[in-house]
């Protein structure tokens, strides 16, 4: 009786753990949020989606903004010469 009951205790620690896992994981990626939770675990286990993940950051940075609709340009009031 008390090997079985180690035994559950055991199981239920480990069903406990990858359950919160899964439900971390689902989160994570519904928010977008998976590069900085993740990063270290990707890095070990998939190198090469990481050295792809900071490629696509630092391009993300490079863009540049689109002027705004509307006449405006850099801020300032479109002339029409009245």
């Amino acid at each position: 009786m008390g090997d079985a009951l180690i035994f559950l205790v055991f199981s239920g620690c480990v069903a406990a753990i990858l359950g919160i896992l899964w439900w971390l994981a689902s989160r994570v990626r519904r928010r977008g949020i998976g590069g900085e939770v993740m990063g270290p675990f990707e890095e070990i286990w998939h190198p090469a989606a990481h050295r792809f993940r900071a490629e696509i950051r630092v391009q993300d940075e490079r863009v540049v903004p689109m002027p705004t609709q509307g006449g405006r340009h850099h801020g300032q009031a479109h002339d029409t010469g009245q």
